[in-house]
Formats: structure tokens, C-alpha cells, sequence
């Protein structure tokens, strides 16, 4: 009862806010408060709140919290509809079972309507898990936060807690700029485990800044190695670090950051010796976890949604971008006999989408930070060293640069095709998007004409979600 009078509460207001007052919405409003009120019953008004609730207490109960991979361990993915990986028809929209997928793809005013966004619940449920941990180590003796195991674990919290922020900040904030990042809208910071507690959105320089600072922290306390890949290590604290200040622009730190990461393990996996054809739906990847492929260093799918299952097809100008002898086209697709285009597999293994960190990435952001420095030789021998082990044995020749902008030019040609789905190009777009040199205009076409989505468009950041807006009084990001 408690949720249909909340969402009651969300649609009145949502029809009061947007004046959508006509003969039938009246009635529906009256049909509707009568309904909330008759299923008021006595009994439950006059129900209490039960305190009892089990608080998770030892190193063990907080070890099972991080160990959910159901909870910790999921991505946004809806920002895949609203980039240039994929395209969609008519039909297929028309089976897409939530408003924000069609109108994440169309690029609407309005994303979430009336319902609430599973990405940002998701993700400030991993930031209360992690809070509820940091908080119970507190009350723990000095002794025992000492040692190595609940190190381990709060290293943990801080890096869920981080990666939280960062992805809530890739949708739902302003793309992050070299300067004036102080006047922007961040994030509602919630660093207590208090579900009761209002906080205000942060400016967007003080969200990054904690980001920064759970990451930093987590990596003295993280392991060097870990038994399965969804907890994290130092290994994927140095990659997440390394991606975060790449999307703040400041690559000589993205640099250092990649370098560590792959000075501890720089593993590649050969694609020659996976099993794949054009023809063949089986994903050719190791299963992710526990260990998935040496490759891989901390494990994350995205958050399902329809379109997942619902032939969304990949994008035509990208495919036809990858050589004959490029293995990643039938690693990474099915063609199907319409010609359709899909995607079949990623480092998950499964069915899933694969939004973890792994090496390949860090290749890649050695090789752009190394180019963006004019270090060209360093550049294209980390790109090399990456695209040898994706094309067939022996056909493959090392790419050369003449210029920085030529070798920037093929890096981000390659970082678009090896990245392929892992929800990283809707951040590179905001973040390149502020060159005129790699900014692109977007087109998608549903039912109608085509329509666009330019460089500098406030569309680039979704609106937060109109439930979180009525319960928290926060600031609604212009559209």
C-alpha cells in the first residue's frame, strides 16, 4: 500500500507540474485518491515502523554485502541507446517495455516520466551497502579495524562507493570541463548509511573530488590479488582511477595511473585462440567469473533492460570499420541471414554485458595520454602491442603516426571499435564532444524524421529521476 500511495503521489504531482488538466485527467485524479484512500485501512495507519532490523555486524556479514554481485556489481546501461553504438526501427521500439528506453533513444525532454530510474537506484543502493560497511567497522575495536581482513574490506567499500559516484556523475551530471566545474550541479554526496538524511546536490568538482578520495584511500587497504573478480583489487582501484581522471581531462595523471595498473600485470588475451564465427551466436570469451581471463581485472555487468533481448543492431558505420582479418567482427558479433547486425560477445562470458575494467582499456588510455603528449613513438607501440593480439596471426602491421593529431586520430578510431558496448561511449562522447576536432553530431531516426543530438546539447546529461525530486527537494538538471 505504501507504494501505490508514493507512486499516487508522484503522478499527482507530475500532472499538477506539467498542467495537464483536462476533463479525463480530473476524473482520473478523483478515481485515483479514492482508491489510495479506501485502501487506507485502519490497521495499516496504525502500524509502526519495526526496529528490529538485523545490522550487518562482522567482517563475515560485510564480506557477503560487497559479495552481492546483483547489487555491487551492475552498471548503467540506458546511455547506450542515447550514443552511436546501435540503432533501433519502429518494431523494435515498440517492444521495449519502460518509457525511458524509447525515450532515452529519441532523446526526449523527458526520460523516466512518472516512474523512478533503476540506474540511480542501483547505484545509491551500492553507495548505502558501502556506507552501512564503513560505518559498522567503526564500532569495531582498533585492533580489529587493524587487521588485514577488514582492511580489505573498507578498501572495498571505498572503491564501490567511488565507482557509484563516477558512473551516477556520467548520466545524470554535466560532462566534467577543464575549468568552471565549481558552477555545475553534482551529486547528492550521501557518505552516512542514514536513509532519513536530505543532502543537497554537491557543485560537480567536489563530486569528482570524492571520487578521487575513496579511490585514493582504497588503495593502501585493497589487495594485490583477489579470489574472484568481483571484489575488487589494487589492480582495478589504479583502472578506475586511471579512467576517472581521463574523463576529467587531466592525462598525464590517467597516464601514471595506467602504467601502474599494467606495471603489475599487462596481460592480453589472444584473440586467435577463441572460438568464433560471423555465424555462430556463442559468446567465445571465458566466463567472467570467478577468474574469467587474465585480461580482465574487476568484473561488472550493466543494468538489464529490454532492448537487450529486443534486436537492437549495431551500428553499420562502425562495423564495416573493422578489417577482414580483424577478429574482434566475429568475436564481437553475429551476422544474422537478414543482414541484421548484433552483438554476441563480450569479457562477461554470459549473456550479460561486460562494464568491468581490463587491461585493454588501459592500453588505450596509455596509448591517447601518451599521443596527447606528443610522445608518438610510445603511443602507437601501446596500440600495437593491443591490435596484434585482436587480428589474425601474421597479417597483422604496426600502425604509424606522423603527427600527434594523426596518431590521436587512429587512437580513438580503435578506443570506439575495441570498447565496443562496455558503457564508456557516452563519456568519451561528452568528453570529446569539447574539441571541435572529435566532436560528432548524433542521428537517430525512430517512426519520424531524423533527428539530432548536437555536440554541446544539455541532452548529454539525463534528468534525475522526478521520484528522487519529490522526496529530496534536489535541483532538476536543465533539458
Amino acid at each position: 500500500m505504501k507504494t501505490i500511495i508514493t507512486k499516487l503521489k508522484i503522478f499527482i504531482r507530475y500532472i499538477i507540474a506539467k498542467k495537464h488538466f483536462n476533463k479525463v485527467n480530473t476524473k482520473l485524479l478523483l478515481i485515483l485518491m479514492l482508491v489510495g484512500i479506501a485502501g487506507c485501512k485502519k490497521d495499516f495507519l496504525d502500524t509502526k515502523p519495526n526496529k528490529a532490523l538485523l545490522v550487518p555486524q562482522t567482517i563475515a556479514d560485510f564480506q557477503r554485502l560487497l559479495d552481492n554481485t546483483g547489487v555491487m556489481n551492475l552498471c548503467p546501461s540506458l546511455a547506450l541507446l542515447a550514443g552511436d553504438e546501435f540503432y533501433a526501427d519502429a518494431n523494435s521500439i515498440a517492444v521495449w517495455t519502460t518509457p525511458a528506453e524509447r525515450n532515452t533513444y529519441i532523446w526526449a525532454d523527458e526520460i523516466f516520466e512518472v516512474q523512478t530510474s533503476t540506474e540511480w537506484n542501483a547505484c545509491y543502493k551500492q553507495i548505502f551497502y558501502s556506507n552501512i560497511i564503513l560505518e559498522g567497522l567503526e564500532t569495531m575495536s582498533a585492533e580489529d579495524q587493524g587487521k588485514s581482513e577488514a582492511k580489505w574490506i573498507k578498501g572495498s567499500a571505498l572503491f564501490f562507493r567511488a565507482q557509484a559516484f563516477y558512473n551516477l556523475a556520467q548520466v545524470f551530471c554535466p560532462p566534467f570541463r577543464n575549468t568552471g566545474n565549481d558552477d555545475l550541479l553534482g551529486l547528492p554526496l550521501k557518505l552516512k548509511a542514514d536513509v532519513n538524511e536530505q543532502v543537497q546536490r554537491a557543485n560537480l568538482s567536489a563530486t569528482y573530488s570524492q571520487v578521487i578520495e575513496d579511490l585514493t584511500n582504497s588503495l593502501a587497504l585493497l589487495p594485490g590479488s583477489v579470489s574472484s573478480k568481483n571484489r575488487p583489487s589494487q589492480r582495478a582501484a589504479l583502472g578506475l582511477l586511471a579512467r576517472v581522471n581521463l574523463t576529467m581531462q587531466r592525462y598525464s595523471e590517467a597516464l601514471s595511473y595506467a602504467n601502474d595498473a599494467l606495471g603489475q600485470n599487462s596481460s592480453l588475451l589472444d584473440f586467435n585462440s577463441l572460438t568464433a564465427t560471423l555465424t555462430s551466436t556463442a559468446n567465445p570469451f571465458p566466463v567472467g567469473l570467478p577468474t574469467g581471463n587474465d585480461e580482465v581485472i574487476f568484473y561488472n555487468s550493466m543494468v538489464s533492460y529490454s532492448f537487450f533481448n529486443n534486436n537492437l543492431r549495431v551500428d553499420s558505420t562502425i562495423y564495416r570499420s573493422y578489417a577482414n582479418n580483424d577478429l574482434r567482427k566475429s568475436v564481437f558479433f553475429v551476422s544474422r541471414s537478414t543482414g541484421q547486425i548484433n552483438v554476441k560477445g563480450s569479457h562477461a562470458g554470459t549473456t550479460g554485458a561486460f562494464a568491468g575494467i581490463a587491461n585493454d582499456e588501459l592500453y588505450l588510455i596509455r596509448a591517447e595520454c601518451e599521443a596527447r603528449k606528443g610522445n608518438l613513438l610510445s603511443a602507437m607501440n601501446a596500440l600495437n602491442q593491443l591490435l596484434v593480439k585482436r587480428h589474425r596471426t601474421g597479417t597483422y602491421l604496426n600502425q604509424t603516426a606522423v603527427t600527434a593529431e594523426e596518431a590521436l586520430k587512429l587512437i580513438l578510431s580503435e578506443r570506439r571499435k575495441e570498447l565496443f558496448r562496455r558503457g564508456l561511449r557516452w563519456s568519451d562522447l561528452r568528453r570529446l564532444n569539447q574539441d571541435a576536432k572529435t566532436s560528432v553530431v548524433l542521428q537517430h531516426q525512430a517512426s519520424g524524421p531524423v533527428i539530432q543530438l548536437q555536440p554541446q546539447s544539455l541532452k548529454y546529461t539525463f534528468p534525475i529521476p522526478p521520484d528522487e525530486i519529490i522526496a529530496s527537494g534536489i535541483l532538476q538538471n536543465p533539458r
